[in-house]
């Protein structure tokens, strides 16, 4: 046993030195901007009657099944889900075997109206006191409209869990966006981390805006019922429409996802955070208030100060508004977030901040713009190893198309950009590495297209280098 626990440690040492080697070369000081240029599906959304959109078999069956994380440390999850006639049950049947469902939860249910749409029964429901690294089934629905589904739970929260992370960004319900999809399915990642944009249903008027929130539901089903999506918002969820006499932002979104916010201390659900296998996740709202002294400020002080590094060594951060973008396409528009936040970032030594919006994609390399404050500094951003990587990933395939037209010069800041639909990963090996991929939807083939080793800011010290060495770690690669 104990020799073939070596020799997995020298395949993983193998794996990662050759991974190092190919960031160095691909880490110069020049940064990449891909002329790969694809034949893609038009940007049209996917049509009504494709079976991608597909009702469930029987009265009242539930639709739009997704799970997302229930709580802080992940022994927790809530399943959520529409009935389209009446409410029916609200009960989820659960257990660690196939049909077998020996315990029960109980959710809530509510419908509401947008303009003259009236929504199907939404259910939300609660699922606690779960094992770590197990498998469950659960069943929703009653009689012969009932339906099966399964999630693994993550591993304990320890600073060693390996874990495999899904980015997605700026999604929509085109063929593109199936190609993404279809694509993260087979990459092996174990939840995904949603950046925002999900439906684009606000590209619409009317009562085809809540048709194309139940349209998303049901295509994105295919994985949402089976692993948790870890929600943020982007400026598509907003459905500000006072055309129609709809004014409550995120009316739609709020009413059908649900976040573990309270679990975090946050007042709101479009801030919050978890812990997941070793990750720290933080979530933010980039259409929330978020200057000094609003709750969003006050709240992310306060969670910065929770993380416990020795537990959860990688801390991420989630938003949709990229703060660094060489792109025409929202170009600055995350600046006023970068001015109060940045700083924090790197205090806290975030490893990565993901965002989307932008419909590209793009991978800086650490770099700051901390110096400058109005009246003295240096005013442009300059390499600094106590920074995060900033990676936009927005380019999920919706409706709007690929922002093309990146700015010229490259800034010196960004590492590699291109403007192709795909998804990335994040492999956490171990508390001192993971390896990143971008995987472009290439006629239909998932292509790894951009690669690095992300090195731990945590534990990169030289301190905690000497540390792990007393433990036996010999991924000594930086």
């Amino acid at each position: 046993m104990a020799e073939v626990t070596r020799s997995h440690s020298v395949l993983l040492q193998l794996a990662v030195t050759f991974f190092v080697f190919l960031s160095l070369l691909n880490n110069g000081n020049a940064g990449i901007t891909s002329t790969f240029i694809r034949s893609e599906w038009p940007a049209l959304d996917i049509p009504l009657d494709n079976k991608v959109f597909a009702v469930p078999k029987g009265h009242n069956a539930p639709q739009q099944v997704h799970i997302t994380q229930g709580d802080y440390d992940g022994k927790a999850v809530i399943i959520s889900w529409v009935t389209p006639d009446e409410p029916g049950s609200n009960m989820v049947h659960y257990g660690k075997s196939e049909n077998n469902y020996e315990l029960t939860a109980k959710g809530t249910v509510t419908n509401y109206t947008f303009y003259k749409y009236k929504s199907g029964y939404i259910h939300h429901c609660l699922v606690g006191d779960l094992e770590y690294n197990t498998k469950y089934y659960y069943k929703i629905g009653s009689g012969d409209s009932a339906r099966e589904f399964w999630f693994h739970t993550p591993p304990k929260i320890g600073p060693d869990t390996p874990y495999k992370f899904g980015i997605i960004g700026d999604l929509g319900q085109t063929f593109n966006s199936l190609s993404t999809l279809d694509h993260y399915i087979q990459s092996g990642g174990q939840t995904v981390l949603f950046v925002g944009d999900l439906s684009y249903a606000d590209r619409y008027q009317y009562n085809d805006v809540g048709l194309r929130w139940d349209t998303w539901g049901r295509f994105v089903e295919r994985s949402t019922a089976y692993q948790p999506w870890i929600w943020n918002t982007g400026n598509h969820e907003i459905d500000y429409m006072p055309y129609m006499g709809e004014v409550t932002p995120f009316k739609n979104y709020l009413q059908r996802y649900t976040t573990p916010y309270l679990a975090s201390k946050s007042s709101n659900p479009l801030w919050y955070a978890i812990r997941r296998a070793s990750a720290h996740i933080i979530v933010l709202s980039s259409y929330s208030p978020f200057v000094v002294y609003t709750p969003q400020w006050q709240w992310l002080r306060e969670e910065l100060k929770n993380v416990d590094r020795e537990k959860t060594p990688w801390l991420i951060v989630l938003m949709h508004v990229p703060i660094y973008n060489s792109n025409d396409a929202h170009f600055m528009e995350g600046e006023s977030m970068r001015a109060v936040y940045e700083s924090w970032f790197i205090q806290y030594k975030v490893d990565v901040v993901f965002a989307g919006h932008v419909h590209a994609y793009e991978r800086s390399y650490r770099i700051s713009n901390i110096r400058y404050n109005v009246t003295s500094g240096y005013p442009y951003p300059v390499p600094d190893k106590s920074a995060p990587v900033y990676i936009t990933v927005g380019d999920g395939g919706n409706q709007e198309g690929l922002a093309s037209r990146f700015r010229d010069p490259q800034p010196e800041y960004s590492a590699f950009r291109e403007a192709s639909y795909g998804h990335s990963t994040l492999d956490i090996k171990n508390r001192t590495h993971a390896i990143y991929h971008w995987n472009r939807n290439d006629d239909g083939k998932r292509a790894e297209t951009d690669s690095f080793v992300l090195r731990n800011q945590y534990w990169a010290g030289s301190h905690r280098r000497r540390k792990l060495k007393k433990h036996n770690w010999s991924l000594e690669v930086y």
